[in-house]
């Protein structure tokens, strides 16, 4: 109890450490950094119709924060603020498991002057929240490996942060599908109901989706974006195997695109060349969706090779370590720094809409702002990219980091925390559309925070060692001769 006690202060301190280091990302990049998917994002909101080929959960808190405040930067601030009290939930929990306190607490306060924690936490992406439910969920697991038990309490609230991911991002059930078949291999206790949870955790969201927001006028995704990574499957054979593709298979690809559009959009890294030109209609592309996915069918049961070379070479960003800077679309994607939306929105690009100009560079600090773009312009040179950006490496080091603290500490629930690790690295390896660091933010976030973890498995095996021969020699000569 003192010791809970004693850490107390401590963690506020870490807390508000991160806090004031994010606080300075904020005031340099007011409102927030955004993309075309940021500008989308509001749009539909506010123009109409609702749709949920994003986030509805986020789109609402835009549209909330535009109502409440009549600005974006709410939202913003509000992830600094969830940004600093995850990172501090993870530092806590591992210092709990057994982690270095000093170490643990230092790379927790000084992970957020990295343009993948600073940047990252002050830009208008479903993909922040998202994350934040990712390196949650392996707090709560470290701090069920560090009790070494599963409690109804815990149980519960791995079911909401599993619900949350669901919530922010489509692919969050396939995340939570495998990190639950991870932990109930890695648990002892409660397997039916941890079980049970992620089943229902995977369910809601897809049940939201596809029944009850219709109901309540918000459309469901489109065709197109549910399968615009099988249709990149097809514009990569098309582009390789022509001949596998006869008139008719020709003829429904023209009626979305012109033939050379399929050719030029065939690179493996990323569809943006596809999907993204004014030249491929979604309009069509949603009409003959049911062909195109049955060209997809069949391309994958006669040539399954080359479809799942396909994929992952799309989901490189979750297994190789470095960039294909050769390859069209195979550099890793950082942020926009546009300062407006304006080349976002026109014609056969975002609608456009009254609050458009919300979407604008106005530092609230000029000093911080030129500070933190240089920063961030550095940062993203392609000698840091493997280091800093990808979470390929990332997710090895935590793999790495749970093994061995598992046998240092002789603790089974310790791989738990990486569990959802997997979930992410798996779930992105077979289903994304390009190279975007954020799709994998999360391994890089929980992987920092687990090296001194790491360090301190390598060095406990050897003190406990010579620890062990220091008794033996301390012992009484016992020989008989």
């Amino acid at each position: 109890m003192q010791n809970a006690k004693a850490s107390r202060p401590g963690t506020l301190a870490t807390f508000l450490a991160i806090q004031a280091v994010l606080v300075c990302w904020w005031l340099a990049y007011h409102p927030g950094l955004f993309s075309r998917d940021s500008v989308l994002y509001l749009s539909h909101t506010m123009a109409g119709p609702w749709v949920s080929d994003h986030s509805v959960v986020y789109d609402a808190l835009l549209w909330l924060s535009v109502r409440v405040s009549g600005d974006l930067g709410l939202v913003t601030l509000l992830q600094t603020t969830a940004m600093a009290a995850t990172l501090t939930y993870l530092a806590t929990a591992l210092r709990a498991l057994g982690a270095p306190p000093r170490s643990t607490t230092a790379v927790a306060v000084l992970m957020p002057f990295l343009p993948p924690v600073g940047a990252f936490a002050v830009t208008l992406w479903k993909d922040v929240p998202f994350t934040l439910c990712v390196v949650a969920i392996a707090a709560s697991c470290a701090g069920m490996a560090a009790a070494r038990t599963v409690t109804v309490g815990r149980l519960a609230g791995l079911g909401v942060l599993m619900t949350a991911l669901g919530l922010f991002r489509a692919n969050g059930f396939l995340i939570v599908a495998v990190a639950v078949v991870v932990l109930v291999l890695v648990v002892k206790v409660m397997r039916v109901r941890l079980a049970l949870v992620g089943t229902v955790a995977a369910a809601v969201p897809l049940l939201l989706t596809n029944l009850v927001f219709p109901l309540v006028g918000i459309a469901a995704p489109s065709k197109t974006y549910v399968y615009h990574t099988a249709f990149g499957d097809v514009a990569v054979l098309y582009r390789g195997h022509p001949e596998l593709f006869g008139y008719r298979d020709r003829a429904v690809m023209a009626a979305v695109a012109p033939l050379p559009r399929w050719t030029e959009g065939g690179t493996c890294h990323t569809i943006n060349p596809l999907i993204w030109r004014n030249d491929f209609n979604w309009q069509q592309a949603d009409a003959h969706a049911g062909e195109l996915l049955d060209l997809w069918k069949r391309l994958l049961l006669e040539r399954p090779g080359l479809v799942v070379d396909a994929r992952l070479c799309r989901g490189a960003i979750a297994w190789k370590i470095t960039q294909d800077e050769w390859a069209v679309g195979g550099e890793t994607y950082h942020f926009s720094r546009r300062p407006t939306a304006e080349t976002y929105v026109g014609p056969d690009k975002v609608p456009d809409f009254p609050e458009r100009h919300l979407f604008s560079s106005r530092p609230i600090s000029q000093e911080l702002y030129e500070v933190a773009d240089w920063w961030l312009v550095t940062a993203a040179a392609p000698r840091y990219d493997w280091l800093i950006w990808r979470g390929a490496l990332w997710s090895y080091v935590s793999y790495l980091a749970v093994g061995l603290a598992a046998w240092a500490l002789r603790n089974r629930y310790v791989p738990a925390v990486a569990a959802v690790v997997v979930g992410q690295q798996l779930a992105i390896l077979a289903n994304i559309s390009a190279q975007d660091f954020r799709y994998m933010a999360a391994p890089i976030h929980i992987g920092m925070l687990l090296l001194p973890l790491l360090a301190a498995s390598l060095v406990r095996p050897l003190r406990r060692g010579r620890r062990r021969e220091t008794v033996e020699e301390k012992l009484p000569n016992t020989h008989l001769f």
